[in-house]
């Protein structure tokens, strides 16, 4: 009974590991399908592109990009989530998206359930500025002087539960500081009101931020990395002043769940191999981003961790829906 069995078994797994072989061998069969869930022009969409431009090289079939910005990108997901497994329909997955799946109680789509990981793509670091009137050249000096004045430094963000506002959040509960949140419709406004003295700070991305740095509109005092990014190598990691602080943004791409192990495997090998070109860092480093890749593991366990990490920041700093 037990050796029927165990034939049985090993026979059902090299059957499912014959079809996936066969599958990914026939992959793509017709043009792909990702999308992306923000506007045209926007990161998602040109990495999007630039990563369609890829596998349209290497393997001869059109890969459409299809922005769909709508309700924060809950109308894309679900037309992903519904997409045949079959690696034709992919998702453009950031960190923003997580933000959204924990803010949202109910959801027509789950992020763990419904898609399966393929590999990360970029990661985006952020800048904590602040106004030159600011009395703090370095995180110490801020961290001193929002102690010495609990609720008097005001900082922007693009709105609650934004990055830049759960980002602010999170090195308020691990500096022990309290800063009042001013969330506007946009970073936009935000960093215009920031370079006005309107409000004295704002973490943003480094393409929104470095030009009013390097114009001496605003004082970078550090960098939201683990360490010292490559794309701006002078300004320090807080984490250099505030042992274990990160946030940064992410891009990931994921398949509808059930897609067959061999064309994951495919597809994550074929992007690894294009994010090495040159010309990918080029633009990259234009939109703020650093290449970043992993194994289909990898990325599922670091959608837990930041899953439940964004989702301890929503709590701790009451972000909500408006």
């Amino acid at each position: 009974m037990f050796s029927v069995l165990s034939v049985a078994i090993g026979f059902a797994v090299l059957s499912a590991a014959s079809a996936s072989e066969a599958s990914a061998q026939a992959y793509p069969a017709r043009p792909i399908r990702i999308i992306a869930l923000s506007s045209p022009g926007s990161g998602p969409d040109i990495i999007g592109r630039l990563i369609g431009g890829k596998l349209t090289e290497a393997w001869g079939q059109q890969v459409i990009v299809d922005p769909r910005p709508a309700a924060t990108g809950i109308v894309g997901s679900e037309i992903a989530s519904k997409a045949a497994p079959d690696g034709h329909t992919l998702l453009i997955v950031t960190s923003q998206a997580v933000i959204v799946s924990v803010m949202y109680r109910k959801l027509p789509y789950s992020l763990m359930r419904d898609f399966t990981p393929i590999t990360l793509v970029a990661s985006t670091p952020f800048i904590l500025a602040v106004h030159p009137s600011v009395p703090a050249t370095s995180i110490k000096e801020l961290v001193a002087l929002a102690k010495s004045k609990p609720g008097a430094l005001r900082y922007g963000s693009g709105g609650s539960g934004s990055p830049p506002h759960l980002s602010t959040e999170i090195f308020k509960n691990m500096t022990g500081t309290d800063m009042l949140h001013v969330p506007y419709k946009g970073i936009t406004p935000a960093m215009v009101d920031t370079v006005a003295g309107q409000v004295q700070m704002l973490i943003s991305v480094i393409p929104a931020v470095l030009p009013t740095i390097k114009s001496g509109r605003l004082r970078a005092l550090g960098v939201t990395t683990a360490k010292r990014t490559a794309l701006v190598p002078d300004i320090p990691a807080i984490a250099e002043t505030v042992p274990g602080y990160e946030f940064i943004g992410w891009y990931s791409l994921f398949a509808p769940a059930k897609t067959p192990a061999g064309i994951v495997d495919k597809l994550n090998a074929e992007i690894a191999k294009a994010l090495k070109a040159p010309e990918f860092r080029e633009r990259f480093t234009a939109l703020g981003t650093e290449p970043r890749t992993s194994t289909p593991q990898e990325l599922a366990g670091y959608l837990r961790v930041q899953t439940e990490k964004m989702r301890k920041a929503v709590q701790d700093s009451g972000a909500h829906t408006d």
